[in-house]
């Protein structure tokens, strides 16, 4: 009797855990196909729209057309390349019968000047916006921290911040550009004056979310945190250390992800507005130019540039999950 009713508890037992694993399995199902699906209705939903709409330029360009222009984007780039090898072996070719003629020569190479394509526009904004990003962890966050540790500090800076956060970085951009027109001069310059402006103006929409977002989290330290560190006498930097960059990272993480966010938008717009190299100055170009294949090149742009903001941010998601002891902050 009792060996039976071990068998029946025993077979209750896996009936409840394949009934487990079949709704664990269904949730996982659910969670796959519902962006598939999600991603297949605005797939459709922007057909059938691009259909129905007319600009001056023609058609609005569906899927179809933007997946045809990434190919031809990438087709260019390719080309683009193959005339840069090309140049610099003409120009290797005439140095070498140069030399053969006369030993003495000192060979010159010149920089190839071609049009920047596609994906080297890409790569521009990208290191562009990283580069400003990276400049305004390193003085965001530890102002940030000196703020949090001292209350006065915190009222003599606090009004500077409340003033200048709600500025636009493109207000900036015409001071910005004046500024380095006067003060970065030089003859051969190590960056160029297009890439310094855009990255200053990055700067400085980088640094307010993560001055703010971090000083809040250092004053917001567990007490008992910082009593044990009185109790034991730690020196300010080894309490910095120990106690208020493992216990603030979150909030300085949160900071980070919404100024990386922000410095991506403000980049485009900022590459558009000054003409500068990037993503943003090749929307503007595609406009200006007007052809039948604008729209739908414009629309590949802006897929790129959606794409890359969603990248950068799971990065910074990633880097926090490494990071961060409170792995619940780094969920999504």
């Amino acid at each position: 009797m009792s060996l039976l009713i071990r068998n029946l508890i025993n077979l209750d037992r896996e009936q409840s855990f394949s009934e487990q694993s079949l709704l664990m399995a269904g949730q996982k199902l659910k969670q796959a196909l519902l962006p598939i699906l999600g991603l297949l209705g605005f797939l459709l939903m922007w057909s059938i729209a691009a259909n129905n709409v007319t600009t001056s330029l023609g058609k609005f360009p569906g899927p179809g057309a933007v997946i045809t222009q990434f190919d031809n984007l990438y087709q260019e780039h390719v080309s683009e390349r193959d005339k840069e090898l090309a140049f610099y072996e003409r120009q290797h070719k005439r140095n070498a019968d140069r030399i053969a003629k006369d030993p003495n020569y000192v060979p010159k190479v010149r920089a190839y000047t071609g049009k920047e394509t596609f994906l080297d526009q890409i790569l521009t904004s990208l290191k562009t916006v990283l580069s400003g990003f990276i400049l305004a962890a390193i003085i965001a966050i530890p102002l940030g921290i000196a703020i949090g540790l001292s209350h006065t500090l915190n009222q003599a800076i606090n009004p500077i911040i409340q003033v200048f956060k709600p500025v636009s970085p493109l207000a900036w951009l015409p001071l910005v550009t004046m500024l380095v027109s006067a003060l970065y001069v030089s003859d051969d310059p190590f960056f160029s004056k297009s890439f310094v402006n855009s990255l200053i103006t990055v700067t400085l929409c980088c640094v307010w979310p993560m001055v703010i977002n971090t000083s809040v989290g250092v004053a917001s330290i567990n007490q008992d945190w910082v009593n044990v560190s009185q109790v034991l006498r730690l020196p300010a930097l080894t309490h910095v250390r120990k106690i208020v960059l493992p216990a603030s990272i979150p909030a300085i993480f949160t900071g980070m992800r919404m100024s990386l966010g922000i410095a991506w938008m403000v980049l485009i717009a900022a590459e558009m507005l000054a003409q500068n190299p990037g993503l943003g100055k090749f929307v503007w170009d595609e406009f200006q130019n007007g052809s039948s294949q604008s729209l739908s090149r414009i629309m590949a742009a802006v897929i790129v540039i959606g794409l890359i903001g969603f990248l950068l941010d799971r990065a910074m998601l990633q880097l926090q999950r490494w990071l961060s002891w409170d792995k619940a902050s780094a969920k999504r």
